[in-house]
């Protein structure tokens, strides 16, 4: 199974071909510029240096969410746009589960954490175990404070993944609660964990058509924070 997948639900763009587990290419950006202009030629060069197009691809996988809500708008755009021509099967991935399985080798618990701003991440946890991931809780928007009680009370080894988990290991150390960070190379989230939470959504018959996939947030935006402060209605 051949499936295109797209990461944008942070500060990082990237995408991946792969065939079943294994990665054909992949293309990964922390240049700063927008996602809107780095995306799609990312897609075009990529599926042009493996020699394969877009009718090739079997599924188009996403990060959904959590994540910036720009980001993952775009994203979520992009694969609509990509699997509507030919009607391609899609693979709405969780954000989180998608950076879990980069970690999946490792014997352990894995958090993956993105930083929600206002002291809060967004987080899930999963317990990873000969390279398969269990998961411990559901992606969820909450604070610190509330995630290391949950970690606290863990008795597994845990590893820190996604652009939170400098945040969470500072903030577990002055609780003394013992915690490592992935390396570099895997901290952050990319196309190939995307597409490895799409083949499971695939094989599990979880993929939804281009028209089905939306963003999965987790919590308002400031601006829809701003409206309900002020006594205002979010659909007028």
């Amino acid at each position: 199974m051949k499936i295109l997948a797209l990461e944008t639900s942070a500060v990082t763009a990237s995408v991946a071909v792969c065939e079943d587990e294994k990665l054909l290419a992949q293309s990964f950006q922390n240049s700063g510029l927008t996602h809107s202009v780095t995306l799609m030629p990312m897609v075009t060069q990529l599926l042009e240096n493996v020699g394969l197009t877009l009718h090739d691809m079997d599924v188009v996988a996403v990060a959904a969410g959590p994540g910036s809500f720009t980001g993952v708008r775009i994203g979520v755009a992009a694969a609509k746009g990509l699997a509507w021509p030919e009607g391609k099967p899609c693979a709405p991935c969780s954000t989180l589960e998608s950076m879990a399985w980069q970690c999946a080798h490792m014997e352990g618990e894995i958090c993956a954490v993105m930083d929600a701003r206002r002291n809060q991440v967004y987080a899930a946890r999963f317990l990873a175990h000969e390279g398969t991931l269990q998961r411990l809780s559901e992606d969820a928007a909450i604070g610190l404070d509330q995630l290391a009680e949950e970690l606290e009370k863990s008795p597994n080894r845990k590893f820190l993944v996604g652009d939170g988990a400098a945040l969470c290991y500072n903030f577990l150390r002055e609780r003394g609660i013992s915690a490592t960070q992935m390396p570099p190379h895997l901290v952050y989230q990319t196309a190939w964990g995307v597409a490895r939470a799409g083949l499971e959504m695939a094989r599990n018959h979880q993929l939804v058509s281009g028209a089905a996939v939306a963003p999965q947030y987790h919590r308002l935006s400031q601006a829809e924070r701003e409206r309900l402060a002020q006594g205002k209605s979010l659909t007028q």
